[in-house]
């Protein structure tokens, strides 16, 4: 059985086994990562990984996800970013009965004619 040495920011260095661990890699950008949870405190861990840790890793039997970036983020943004302020009145409508219909006409009303 293979034994994969990790850090766990609060307790150091902690055994594991292949099984204990899971390799992220994103297919869009290749960037990579590794998550556990510590053997000591229960903490979830996460760390960015090189290409060559992910490949030693997966080689040693460690199981691997790919995932892909949200396609949101290729969605073209119009109009400025939101302030603090607006963020906030946001959050208390969304306190309110009747919340969407408030949206909704916030955003007819932001539409070009």
């Amino acid at each position: 059985m293979t034994t994969i040495r990790a850090n766990c920011p609060s307790c150091g260095d902690v055994q594991l086994r292949a099984a204990d661990l899971t390799v992220r890699v994103c297919s869009d950008d290749e960037q990579g990562s590794y998550c556990f949870q510590c053997p000591t405190c229960a903490q979830a861990v996460a760390k960015d990984a090189s290409r060559r840790i992910v490949d030693l890793l997966v080689s040693s039997g460690v199981r691997m996800e790919v995932w892909r970036l949200p396609a949101e983020l290729s969605e073209p943004h119009l109009g400025p970013p939101l302030t603090p302020d607006e963020l906030l009145d946001f959050h208390l409508l969304l306190g309110e009965d009747g919340w969407f219909d408030e949206v909704e006409d916030m955003v007819r009303r932001s539409m070009p004619r």
